[in-house]
């Protein structure tokens, strides 16, 4: 059995989404970022943090390539084309559509009063909503962006749809939006928003 430290309203989400569609046992310890309980487990304070065979793992994407990986579901095999395609959209993801909500959030909260720099923010938007375009045009035919397989970056792409939307950043991309409804749809996303 796994064990995750971290908050739902931060990237804990991602990884408790994972475990659930996976179907694999954990228990969930409710801890906020740089408290004392994401301490023991991380000294940088950050979470999530996966307790792994006697290991914490930190890292959302990284926690989720390694329980797909390690459970040969919603990930391709290492070497393959899908593989590479799949990681593409991961880490189209985090570098476009991730970075620019965590960049905003931190010049809205998290960063002290005398670094922030609001006006960021409005680029910031632009940059997600030109993104979201893009990922939609790759994503072709299929229900998901690999196609007719649900994969890691599904989740990834969902949650910052999600995160979006509470940080009242712009979706106008109806195709982004209907999909984003698909993934909420899942049993495994509605039994994450009940540990609430």
């Amino acid at each position: 059995m796994y064990q995750v430290y971290g908050n739902l309203d931060t990237r804990t989400f991602r990884v408790l989404w994972m475990l659930e569609e996976l179907g694999a046992g954990y228990s969930h310890i409710k801890a906020a970022p740089h408290s004392d309980e994401a301490r023991a487990v991380n000294p940088a304070g950050k979470v999530p943090v996966l307790i792994a065979d006697g290991v914490a793992l930190t890292d959302s994407v990284a926690i989720m390539s390694f329980l797909a990986d390690r459970h040969g579901q919603f990930t391709y095999p290492c070497g393959s084309t899908e593989r590479a395609r799949q990681d593409g959209f991961t880490h189209f993801i985090n570098d476009e559509l991730d970075a620019a909500l965590w960049t905003a959030a931190r010049h809205s909260f998290v960063l002290p009063d005398d670094k922030r720099v609001p006006a960021v923010k409005a680029s910031l938007k632009w940059e997600f909503e030109r993104s979201v375009n893009e990922l939609m045009r790759r994503m072709g035919e299929g229900p998901f962006l690999m196609g007719d397989e649900m994969t890691l970056p599904d989740i990834l792409a969902a949650h910052c749809g999600n995160w979006a939307f509470g940080a009242k950043f712009p979706l106008t991309n109806e195709a982004f939006n209907a999909y984003v409804k698909r993934m909420r749809s899942r049993a495994a996303f509605k039994r994450v928003r009940a540990l609430a």
